[in-house]
């Protein structure tokens, strides 16, 4: 269940980044809206770990993989931050991510996720220039793995072994998320 912060007016950026945190639910901003949801229930959690443990043995040391780090996809009035499940983006010493610095966005769908997901952040996440975005679909056990083109995101879904060469050389047991 997501739930839209009720307030007067839309918060800024420096307003969002004031707020104290919250480690008994998840806050995005969306076009300055607090969007307050559930955090990830032990399923959920467990693809995320599975899918980072995957993705670390893999990378090259100049980029990484995160869970759950605020990204700026949009920093202008009305700003936009979004918390992606897992991203792929540079080793640095920054404390903030900015979409243009992201490699890679994976979003693992909840039931109260699943719109948001695939048309919200689809959208979002293509605006903002991020060139790879995965959804893994647990209910239906595949992931759709899309790229960013002149024309939006193209892609298709993938069961079992998937393997790309994009961002970098990547293989990932779908199966062995245990979604």
């Amino acid at each position: 269940m997501t739930a839209a912060h009720h307030g007067a007016r839309l918060l800024s950026l420096d307003e969002w980044r004031a707020l104290d945190e919250d480690t008994e639910t998840r806050s995005e901003l969306q076009e300055g809206v607090l969007v307050v949801s559930p955090r990830p229930l032990k399923p959920h959690a467990r693809v995320i770990a599975r899918l980072i443990t995957q993705l670390a043995a893999q990378l090259p040391d100049s980029v990484e993989a995160l869970p759950e780090v605020e990204v700026i996809v949009d920093a202008s009035p009305p700003p936009t931050v979004r918390i992606p499940d897992v991203i792929i983006c540079p080793t640095t010493p920054d404390t903030t991510v900015d979409a243009s610095q992201v490699l890679l966005a994976v979003e693992v769908m909840s039931p109260g996720s699943r719109r948001t997901d695939q048309i919200t952040k689809r959208s979002e996440y293509a605006d903002a220039g991020i060139g790879h975005y995965w959804i893994i679909d647990r209910e239906r056990r595949i992931m759709t793995a899309l790229e960013l083109t002149s024309d939006g995101y193209v892609g298709s879904e993938h069961s079992g072994m998937f393997e790309t060469s994009r961002p970098c050389a990547l293989r990932i047991d779908i199966d062995a998320l245990d979604i």
